[in-house]
Parts: C-alpha cells; structure tokens; sequence
C-alpha cells in the first residue's frame, strides 16, 4: 500500500492507491485510537473517535466525528511568511482605469431575469461581431433584479456593477427592462464615482425594438475593441481567485498546496490573490487568522467568521454541515478536515485585508497581498463572487471534476492522476504530480492570451442570495 503521513503529530495516514480494505485517498490509522480521542491530521485535530480504531483500520465518517466549537474563543498571534520578492510581467490589455484585462471581452449583463432572452438574443446575433484582438461576447444571465428586499436588492446591484468593472470587460452594456426594483438609475448612480467610459445602458421598455437597439451600441464597442493590443504588464496588476470544488483527500495533499505555492510566487512579484468559502474555514480559521497583517485585519477577519457562523445557526443549521457526499466519497470525513486542506490554498503570504461580498480589490490601482472575501462554498456563487471582487482568473481544484466556469478564465486543477485522465476536456493541469514550475507555466501563458482554459466557452455568474423574495 502506498501511502503518505502529512505531519509527525498525525495519528493517521492517507492511503494513495487505494485497496480492498482503505479506498484511495482515505485515511488510516497509524497506530490505535482510543474511543473519544482525537484525529489527528495535518499536526491539527479534524476530529473526534466514536469508538476505538486499530492499527491500521480505515478511519472515515464511520468511526470518527467532528469536533468542531461554535462558540470557540479566537486569539491573534501572527504567523505568516513575506515571499521573496520578484519582477515579473504578462501580456494584457490595459486600461485608461484600473487594472489591466488578461482578456478583451464584451460583456452584456441584464438587471433583471426578465431580459435574460434579450441579452442572450443579442449576445448570439453579435458573435459576428468578434474580430480583431475581441476575444468574446458574453450574457451574463441571471434569475434575480426584482422582488429582492433589503440587503438581497443592495447586494445585486453591488455584485452586477462590480463584474462591469472587471479589467477583462473592455466594454459593457447594460440592459434593464424598467420597472425592476434594481434599476439603471441604481446603477448608474452605484458606478458614477469610477468614471468609466467603457459601459451604456438602455431600458428596453423604453425602446421601440430592444434587439436593433442593443445591437448598434455593440456595433460601436466592436469596432473600438476589435483594435486593441496586448502590451508588457507588470504582475503588480493581477489577480488570482483562488478556488476548490468537489474536493477528495487528495486536495490538501496536491492541488490546494500546490496553487498555495502559486499564490506566493503571484504575491512575491506584486500580485494579488483572493481566497473565499467562509464555511470551508470553518475549523482551519486560527490559522488564517494569524497570517492576519495585523490587529485591524485580524478583528475584521474574525467578524467575518462570527457573522457567518450567525448566519447559520439563526436559522437552526449547525456549523458544521459540512462536508458534501462527493467529498465524503472522496476521503474527507469532517468539515475541520476539509477546512485544512482548503486553506492550503492561500500559501503562507500575510492576509492583507477582508473583502465585503461584492466589494472591489482597489479597483484604481494595485493591492498586493492576499484577501479574504466573504462569501460562502458554492462552486459558482463564490467563483462568481472572487472575480466580482476583481479577480481575472479563477484558480480552481477538484478532486471530482466539473465543467462550470464563471464569468473570467476558470482553471480547472486536478488533485489526482484518474481524474485528469478521465475528464481531459475538463481538466487543465494535472497537480498530482506538484509541478509547481508547470502550474506557473501555464498561469502566465493563460494571462498573456497564449493559452484558454478549457471551460473558457462557458460563461456564468450566480447571486449569494439570504433573504426574502416578494
């Protein structure tokens, strides 16, 4: 049996091939545990026995439990590490404000559900449109805009302007319908203070033909953007969502640690990279907290965590409710568990500031150090949510594999060998193998344009919704 031991605290290993008795990825015991005693896994505790486990048992959600506190007490003692500093630059589109773009699109993005068919319309009749340096057209479609109250009707507004203002949308046009509660007015006024010249707006109540409407504004952008270049940029001016979906217990073993090691190395030359999945830090959350820059972000970061744990127990669920059963299939047992191999995914740079949902990555310049974002585990409302926040490329790991995308270049990570063989036209890179100088390769070959992510055909947002609909 071919396996692999984390951490010297650990009593249990992971078995990598997988056997009649332990399957791949699972754990298994190092030596004996006693009923009641803790599981340990990456030095940290993932859990608690229900009963004694020999030597070499299978360890998993039969005989262990979680052992989560949802009233634990936090404490701030710093522990984080400054990469080595370099210069590096890629080949995108800058912008007369803000960032650049590793990507020169066109988005049309409707306030509300009931244009979705208009802007879908439009979106397939101005793929004629796509020449030059225009690397797409895109409706970004969504179910909500109307019948949304209090923080839900602010929060949609602050999500669609925030993907307006993402450096890879070279123009956008927005449609509303009229009478929707998130309205142009709401809009417009949300994005005066940016200044941007790049986005139009139409009513399509207030228009004869909505589609001969729609299609002149685009006309218009095609033949300004089709003229665009990629030119020398510094690193300073991207990005990196970091993301994970489906995950098994190969995931803290490979992808996660080896996009960690990516995001230092992104950070290190200037960059940034924001990390996400509140409820997937559940359990790993002291050891974010102390990469914490300082008191301040610490104190923010920890209401953060509060609030979300709040958010579920108000309503009767238990923090813990957690992990999902393609992660439990794949060997991890308990949320603590996931929560630690999650978080791997920040690499060991400082957390330099925490990102309300919706909230932009100083969208006027450039912000290095990695963020954390408030948002919850959902594949693509916090993929959507990570790019909405400024980032231009999704990093992604899955240990089982899916074909979404959200709205910017969504890499998709393999953690094992059978997964990258069994869904080639899913997967971009294989991370079994912790070729950290391969993943880095083909980052910089995504953000210059020399190489599109397998998922780039697809183009999706989806809403962090938590309260009424009328």
């Amino acid at each position: 049996m071919k396996t692999v031991i984390i951490n010297e605290k650990d009593n249990v290993g992971v078995c990598l091939d997988g056997n009649d008795k332990i399957p791949a990825g699972h754990k298994f015991a190092l030596r004996a545990i006693a009923e009641g005693e803790y599981v340990v896994k990456y030095g940290e505790i993932i859990g608690k026995a229900t009963q004694t486990i020999a030597e070499g048992e299978w360890v998993h959600t039969h005989n262990v439990k979680s052992h989560l506190d949802e009233n634990v007490a936090y404490r701030y003692e710093f522990n984080a590490n400054v990469p080595p500093k370099t210069k590096l630059t890629f080949q995108g589109f800058k912008r007369e404000k803000g960032r650049a773009g590793i990507r020169n699109e066109i988005y049309i993005i409707p306030t509300v559900g009931c244009v979705n068919n208009v802007c879908i319309r439009l979106a397939n009749e101005a793929q004629k449109l796509v020449q030059g340096s225009i690397e797409g057209i895109f409706a970004l479609t969504h179910q909500f805009g109307c019948s949304q109250l209090g923080a839900d009707n602010d929060n949609i507004k602050k999500l669609l302007c925030a993907i307006a203002l993402n450096p890879n949308a070279s123009f956008v046009l927005f449609v509303g319908l009229g009478c929707e509660n998130n309205g142009l007015d709401g809009i417009k006024e949300y994005l005066a203070p940016y200044g941007r010249n790049n986005i139009a707006y139409f009513n399509c109540q207030d228009v004869e033909d909505e589609h001969a409407h729609g299609m002149e504004i685009l006309k218009g952008f095609a033949e300004k953007a089709k003229n665009f270049q990629r030119e020398t940029v510094d690193f300073s001016e991207l990005c990196i969502g970091l993301k994970c979906g489906g995950s098994d217990g190969y995931s803290g073993l490979t992808a996660n640690p080896l996009v960690g090691k990516i995001s230092d190395k992104t950070v290190g030359a200037g960059g940034s990279a924001i990390l996400t999945e509140v409820p997937e830090m559940f359990g790993a959350e002291q050891l974010l907290m102390n990469k914490c820059k300082n008191v301040q972000v610490f104190e923010k970061y920890k209401k953060m965590i509060e609030d979300f744990k709040a958010y579920y127990t108000d309503q009767g669920f238990p923090v813990y409710e957690n992990p999902s059963p393609g992660n439990k299939k794949g060997g991890i047992t308990t949320l603590e568990e996931k929560s630690l191999g999650c978080i791997e995914k920040a690499g060991t740079s400082e957390i330099v500031d925490v990102l309300a949902y919706g909230e932009l990555l100083n969208p006027e310049g450039n912000g290095g150090g990695v963020y954390a974002l408030n948002a919850p585990g959902n594949d693509l409302i916090a993929a959507t949510a990570l790019a909405a926040s400024g980032a231009q490329i999704v990093l992604f790991t899955t240990g089982r594999g899916t074909p979404f995308s959200t709205f910017v270049p969504t890499m998709k990570i393999s953690t094992n060998d059978r997964l990258a063989a069994h869904k080639n036209g899913w997967i971009d890179f294989n991370a079994y193998g912790m070729d950290e100088e391969g993943l880095f390769a083909l980052l910089c070959k995504a953000v210059s344009g020399e190489y599109k992510c397998k998922s780039e055909d697809v183009r999706e947002i989806a809403f962090y919704k938590t309260g009424v609909t009328l």
